[in-house]
């Protein structure tokens, strides 16, 4: 059986984008890089609610062929790139061969299918609705926090459309790079 983990980058004061969107404030050392390309390694399939997957699947696809790219990048890039993919969607009609389409009333049902199959883990990475609506759903198994050193003033709170109480149990917890704080959780 697979897990289902929810990997997200926060900042000091809770917010996983800053004002606007903004996400330029993520410290990307080679401690961080490895720790992500690692759980990426754990992982099958990388799993996205529609923004996500829009701003991943523009960038993604040739990270690495710029010739100015950061080495988490270039490592990264053919990793995401060899990878399946399902994206939670109510308007996308089309997607490359190797993403598939959830629609958001069948997402129960066919995450909870997905998780029952052999295999590696399914990474959710960054977002809020969708990681808001699996923690209601009781489909997280495990939540990885990455606590970048920036206090935001503002944005989208963590998990900020969660309407129970989520109780966690910390099983790790890591300083990379000198300076973001990543701690990994088992839900229920």
């Amino acid at each position: 059986m697979r897990k289902l983990i929810y990997m997200v980058n926060t900042s000091l004061d809770g917010y996983i984008d800053g004002p606007g969107g903004a996400f330029d404030w993520a410290n990307v050392g080679p401690d961080f890089s490895a720790f992500s390309e690692g759980l990426t390694d754990e992982t099958d399939i990388l799993l996205y609610g529609r923004v996500v997957y829009g701003w991943m699947a523009s960038y993604w696809p040739t990270a690495d062929q710029d010739p100015d790219a950061h080495p988490h990048d270039i490592a990264y890039a053919p990793k995401w790139r060899a990878r399946p993919k399902v994206v939670v969607s109510d308007t996308l009609t089309e997607v490359p061969g190797d993403t598939r389409i959830v629609r958001g009333a069948s997402v129960e049902a066919d995450l909870t299918a997905l998780k029952n199959e052999e295999g590696g883990h399914i990474l959710l990475t960054g977002g809020n609705a969708l990681a808001s609506t699996l923690a209601g759903l009781g489909l997280l198994d495990e939540i990885v926090m990455v606590v970048h050193p920036v206090v935001l003033t503002g944005g989208t709170p963590f998990l900020s459309g969660i309407k129970d109480r989520l109780r966690l149990t910390l099983v790790d917890s890591r300083t990379c790079d000198d300076a973001v704080i990543v701690s990994r959780y088992t839900t229920g």
